[in-house]
């Protein structure tokens, strides 16, 4: 499965188009562009953990590891040398030009930029299967409407409740029902407070991370 992701990863920049330097502020469009591809947004991720300049070795090394779903010390050269290329070659130097970080490829060496620290503002990385809040928000609603109206034609057993008690029963769905979403979305924040779920893999040892 890493193998396949890989192919992916380096296949998504293959006939990508390169936007010029632009101090402008980037448009959402121009955002998802650059951190459509998982191994940028893997960059994106070290870089905020960090918070240090970051050598272009030690970044491949933990993007390899996270790519392959294994530890620093068990990634392969040759696994190593295929993330190194892509990054030098291809998702650092774009990214370079969207002002999201600053590469330096004579001295490979990564740092961040005020707009590194920013994007998780108005960019949130969606998972591949996000819950469907819309589509739960409209069955709360179409449950709510037919317990008013049956409440309405006084249908037993739900007249063993007052009006008021259901009322406060609706309340309390919506409001745990948006808490849990408003949580969600934090969470789902790039580089708010989670990790890749790669780094399960020796997380308990601190010179892995």
């Amino acid at each position: 499965m890493a193998q396949q992701q890989e192919h992916q990863s380096d296949n998504d920049t293959e006939n990508e188009d390169e936007n010029p330097d632009d101090t402008s502020p980037l448009s959402k469009g121009e955002i998802f562009e650059v951190l459509r591809n998982q191994r940028r947004r893997y960059v994106l991720q070290y870089l905020k953990q960090d918070g240090r300049p970051i050598e272009l070795g030690d970044l491949a090394q933990q993007v390899a590891a996270w790519e392959y779903e294994t530890t620093l010390d068990d990634v392969t050269p040759e696994q190593r040398k295929r993330v190194y290329t892509t990054l030098q070659q291809t998702h650092l130097p774009k990214m370079d030009r969207s002002g999201i970080l600053e590469f330096d490829s004579d001295a490979g060496v990564i740092e961040a930029t005020d707009r590194t620290r920013d994007i998780s503002i108005y960019l949130e990385i969606v998972p591949g299967h996000e819950f469907a809040w819309r589509e739960l928000y409209l069955s709360l609603g179409a449950i709510s409407s037919a317990l008013v109206a049956a409440l309405w034609l006084e249908i037993y057993p739900l007249t063993m409740l007052s009006d008021l008690s259901w009322a406060g029963i609706i309340a309390v769905t919506f409001t745990l029902t948006a808490a849990v979403h408003i949580y969600h979305e934090r969470n789902m924040r790039l580089g708010y407070g989670e990790q890749p779920p790669e780094l399960s893999y020796g997380s308990d040892d601190p010179g892995k991370r």
